[in-house]
């Protein structure tokens, strides 16, 4: 039998534990799916802060941690996996707060051991990786390169340089941004006196990375001229790309990569409801107000779901801020090669795919976006450098064993 809840919310993020929260405290059953061990999601990593974790705390929301979704048993009933048994939740109304993942390019070398996506050194930083001393070089696109140079350089590691694909004359409107508002202008400054003895550059971006004697030799674009820079670690990422997948697979509308939403976080489904970066990177604060705009919509109470509407707003303008601050250049669809690696899952080649107009094409000749990833690394990156879209996505959304597929405990 499905155990059931009032709302369930699918990611415990900033917006999934702002929804769980505004759900709980209107009186509604609530029940919160995460794959994480503990609430926070990559922003936060259970290191909730305060007013938040205290608010967290209080309400008490019942969390399924370490669980992953997969697929819709039905309308109205999640289907999810947890330490290799399949559970079914039944909902009456659906929030989906999935976060984002690093949008990663392919160049020559970056499947090479020490190449990272930015905010995966990050990761394995706060996993225990020891940066003491390490040469890292950080580049790619987007706010985060900045505030993952200052994070690595306070666990010890050396950083050589900050390259960012962006001009600084593309960025203006966004530092402007940044500069009308005190509590993002004090984190800039924060970042920015902990870079003060690092490199930053706009328009740079990495060309190729080899593997020499045990360490990376990294070609950098800087402006009209190349640079070679040893290290030990590249961490790139060329921004972020919300987890569309699930409210695809329960037939919400995606537009441009974006779930298509109302002024209440609606879908086009009756009944799901959407926040945070799956409906448009826009940072922390858009996504705490996305998901108490839903959880108190859920929960039947518009009229403090419409109070939340000035933080919505004002993050849908950041939204779109941020998107034309960091666009990504031409340029960076022309640096892999015909041997470049575009499948890191199937070791498929960007040779491999001259002459398939649809991703359907691509998979069903190459394997492309058949591994473990399903398509989340693949799929993003050769939309951008062939312009081929990724094909709907179609259940079961990650990887599981015939066992949980069956039902088996």
């Amino acid at each position: 039998m499905a155990e059931r809840a009032e709302i369930v919310v699918v990611g415990a993020g900033p917006a999934g534990i702002a929804a769980a929260c505004a759900a709980r405290e209107c009186g509604r059953s609530v029940r919160v799916v995460d794959e994480n061990p503990h609430a926070g999601g990559q922003i936060w990593r259970g290191e909730l802060p305060q007013p938040w974790r205290t608010r967290w705390e209080q309400a008490a929301v019942p969390m399924q941690a370490g669980a992953t979704a997969f697929g819709f048993a039905g309308e109205q009933t999640l289907l999810v996996e947890c330490e290799g048994r399949a559970m079914e939740i039944a909902f009456e109304r659906l929030i989906v707060a999935t976060g984002a993942r690093e949008r990663l390019l392919p160049f020559p070398g970056w499947t090479l051991p020490g190449v990272t996506g930015a905010g995966g050194l990050q990761a394995l930083m706060k996993s225990g990786l020891d940066l003491a001393g390490r040469r890292v070089v950080v580049a790619g696109s987007g706010p985060l390169l900045a505030e993952a140079g200052a994070s690595l350089l306070a666990a010890g590691a050396l950083v050589a340089i900050v390259a960012e694909q962006a001009s600084f004359r593309q960025m203006i409107p966004f530092l402007g941004r940044i500069a009308a508002r005190r509590g993002k202008w004090t984190q800039a400054l924060r970042i920015a006196s902990a870079l003060r003895k690092t490199r930053y550059r706009a328009g740079a971006w990495p060309l190729s990375v080899e593997r020499r004697d045990g360490a990376l030799s990294v070609t950098l674009r800087l402006g009209p001229r190349r640079e070679v820079i040893e290290c030990d670690y590249l961490a790139c990422g060329f921004g972020l790309l919300g987890n569309t997948e699930l409210a695809q697979l329960a037939g919400c509308q995606v537009v441009n990569g974006c779930v298509v939403v109302d002024e209440h976080q609606r879908t086009s489904v009756l009944g799901i409801y959407c926040a945070g970066e799956p409906v448009g990177i826009a940072g922390v604060e858009s996504a705490l107000a996305q998901g108490l705009t839903a959880g108190y919509h859920a929960a039947g109470r518009e009229d403090l779901a419409t109070a939340c509407t000035p933080g919505r707003d004002r993050g849908r303008r950041f939204q779109r801020v941020l998107a034309e601050a960091f666009a990504l250049r031409p340029e960076l669809k022309e640096l892999a090669t015909p041997d470049t690696i575009i499948c890191r899952c199937e070791d498929v080649r960007l040779g491999e795919l001259a002459g398939f107009l649809t991703w359907r094409e691509a998979k069903l000749h190459t394997r492309c976006g058949m591994g473990a990833c399903q398509g989340r690394v693949c799929g993003a990156a050769l939309e951008f450098v062939a312009g081929m879209p990724a094909a709907s996505v179609r259940p079961p959304l990650v990887p599981v064993s015939v066992g949980v597929l069956a039902g088996e405990q």
